[in-house]
Order: structure tokens, then C-alpha cells, then sequence
């Protein structure tokens, strides 16, 4: 399945559809993956596409959930949890989840 560029886009010699996508999806930040996320959700709610549009958007929107789910794991590692010593100050910082 052959797909066209999106609005605003174009492929390159040696992109294809899929690295084009993937590459785009990459810039990204986490709000603007969502905010598309939410685009597709309603469009293919409304009914108002052709079958060929609602495979297209669902496979750009499975693409965006698992940017949104990898963008969500980086920030989550990257929290640090304050630990408090036998006194009750805090003692360091330790990564997120640790016991």
C-alpha cells in the first residue's frame, strides 16, 4: 500500500512513506502527539472517512500512541525521588520507582 505525502510534506529520493512518517512523528514533542492523537480519535469516530483514510489514520495513530508511550517512559525515568533520612531531611535523590 502506497500512501501520498501529508499536507505540507514530501518524500525525498530515499524516504519512503514509513521513514517519512517515522521521522516526522520523532519531532514531535509528547503535547503535539497527543493533540494529533485526538485529531484522528475524532475523525474516525465522525464516520466521515473512507476506508482507506481510516486505515491510513489508524496506523499514523498507532505510530503516535507508542511515541506518546516511549516520550512518557523517558520523563518518567528522568524523575528523581527525594529520600529522607532517620531524621526526616532529605538524605539524596534516588530514580524514580526504586524502592
Amino acid at each position: 500500500m502506497t500512501a501520498a505525502p501529508l499536507a505540507g510534506q514530501s518524500w525525498g529520493m530515499t524516504e519512503t512513506p514509513d521513514t517519512a512518517a517515522a521521522a516526522d512523528i520523532a519531532a514531535l514533542s509528547f503535547e503535539a502527539a497527543m493533540g494529533e492523537l485526538e485529531t484522528i480519535v475524532r475523525r474516525l469516530e465522525s464516520g466521515d472517512v473512507s476506508l482507506e483514510e481510516s486505515v491510513a489514520l489508524y496506523e499514523r495513530g498507532h505510530a503516535l500512541r507508542a511515541h506518546c508511550e516511549a516520550r512518557l517512559a523517558a520523563a518518567q525515568a528522568r524523575i528523581e525521588q527525594v529520600g529522607l533520612g532517620a531524621d526526616g531531611q532529605p538524605a539524596g535523590t534516588k530514580p524514580f520507582g526504586e524502592g
